[in-house]
């Protein structure tokens, strides 16, 4: 760069033709002295759109001479590359599993020009003056295990076709980079998965058969009870990690040792969890309850303040409030959950069945949740990647109370549904200890229908779901 002071460019990123990778000009400000610049500034390259990918490495690659060329190295972490002092002819082949598989993009880059680069896509480059320093941040640990997860390419590729401005003949380069395999011998790099805790339940059942390709832990694997299960998970492996595990047993945990193992699982293990997710820059999906509200609204937004009843709702409210201090979160909060496995729906058929005339509630109000609308919609947030922050999702139509959701099972299996009796809870519970439960347990579902999910009405789900039992 010239010694005399010139007028630096705006940081500015353009688009590149490997989906995910960026050029950025950066401002190089010089006088008589020499030049300065700011190579990595995070704050102002995310709000232009750089990925905030969570750099843990600085590394640097000096060259002494023209024509040093590094093969095509794909690595299993993203990359911002930049160069100190010299110049670099760059080469970048897109070896990730998809149809982009094979694109190729190259560019001179100096003093005023860096790339970030995606996992998955192979790098490398060849220096065009000699004294080049190659700089390049990293989003996870360097490990010699890593290296058995790169992804190779010949330097002498025929389908890439890299113009190196030097021949390669003439270049100084490692003769094991042009050992490495052609493009079609290549196996692409897969996509960092899903982990899936709590594989078992009955949302885990559900998320299995909308999410096939996601890996499904059960306790048995990762048990948030235990944080050395989750210390040994290989963290970046993964980019999402959805939260389908809690202690559910409402009535239990209001007795001593119920309160014990209820905050443990809902508060310490999810604050367990959102340390990893927060450490490995994932996005967390977590599934919380109506059981955060004391039900003395008709109907609840995802704004409303936490104000719980009993020990269940507590520390599902104060596992919401750890997961929202994370960057990346959605909170799917919902109520009535009903899938595979011992649910009210399934306990009212088989009375039907049996002949028994049961007595249910009919002072809780709100509506059905299938898990299989509940798995739809943490898929679709999870593809369409709105806002992150907090949805309601349970399913559409009327606000009913057990007692009529009751006197559908009865009809929908074939028995009248007079034989079904409304009480009041505190008729239900008489001389027996049980966790308060909220009145109302509405969720209004304006803002997850805004971003195109809208689930089946809870009639239709129950109609669909009876006849497939």
């Amino acid at each position: 760069m010239a010694a005399e002071a010139k007028k630096a460019q705006p940081l500015a990123i353009r688009e590149t033709t490997i989906p995910g990778m960026v050029l950025i000009d950066l401002p190089v400000h010089g006088d008589n002295r020499g030049w300065f610049k700011e190579n990595w500034q995070r704050e102002k390259m995310v709000a232009l759109g750089l990925p905030d990918f969570g750099p843990v490495q600085n590394n640097i690659s000096y060259n002494d001479q023209r024509g040093a060329t590094r093969g095509i190295h794909a690595e299993p972490w993203d990359k911002y590359v930049s160069v100190a002092t010299g110049r670099i002819f760059g080469a970048w082949v897109d070896l990730r599993e998809g149809e982009s598989f094979g694109a190729v993009f190259t560019a001179e880059l100096g003093p005023d020009t860096a790339i970030f680069v995606p996992r998955g896509v192979g790098n490398s480059y060849q220096t065009l003056e000699d004294g080049t320093a190659y700089v390049y941040l990293v989003n996870d640990h360097w490990s010699a295990g890593a290296q058995s997860e790169y992804t190779f390419l010949n330097l002498e590729d025929e389908t890439a076709a890299i113009p190196w401005p030097i021949p390669l003949v003439e270049a100084e380069r490692s003769e094991k980079d042009l050992a490495h395999p052609r493009l079609s011998d290549v196996a692409p790099m897969q996509p960092k998965r899903t982990l899936v805790l709590g594989a078992n339940g009955q949302l885990g059942r559900a998320l299995r058969r909308i999410l096939p390709e996601a890996d499904f832990a059960d306790r048995s694997r990762i048990d948030l009870f235990n944080e050395e299960t989750l210390d040994r998970v290989r963290w970046a492996d993964y980019d999402t990690v959805i939260n389908a595990a809690a202690y559910t047993k409402v009535d239990e945990a209001e007795t001593e040792t119920g309160r014990v193992d209820c905050w443990d699982a809902n508060v310490t293990g999810v604050a367990r969890l959102a340390r990893h997710a927060a450490a490995h820059g994932l996005t967390l999906v977590h599934v919380s309850s109506d059981y955060v509200f004391d039900g003395g609204k008709r109907l609840y937004t995802e704004g409303d303040g936490f104000a719980p009843l009993g020990v269940y709702g507590q520390t599902k409210a104060a596992g919401d409030a750890i997961v929202m201090t994370l960057p990346r979160h959605y909170i799917v909060r919902t109520s009535w959950v009903i899938g595979e496995g011992v649910n009210f729906v399934r306990t009212m058929a088989s009375l039907a069945e049996r002949g028994v005339d049961p007595n249910v509630v009919n002072d809780q109000l709100g509506r059905l949740s299938f898990t299989d609308d509940l798995a739809a919609g943490i898929a679709h947030l999870l593809r369409e990647r709105p806002a992150f922050g907090t949805y309601n999702l349970t399913n559409e139509g009327p606000v009913m109370s057990w007692a009529d959701v009751a006197k559908l099972v009865f009809a929908g299996t074939g028995h009248d549904p007079e034989r079904v009796t409304g009480i009041t809870t505190a008729e239900y519970f008489a001389g027996r200890q049980a966790a308060p439960r909220p009145a109302n347990s509405a969720l209004a579902l304006d803002k997850i229908e805004a971003t195109g999910f809208t689930p089946r009405d809870a009639h239709e789900a129950l109609t669909a779901y009876l006849a497939a039992e």
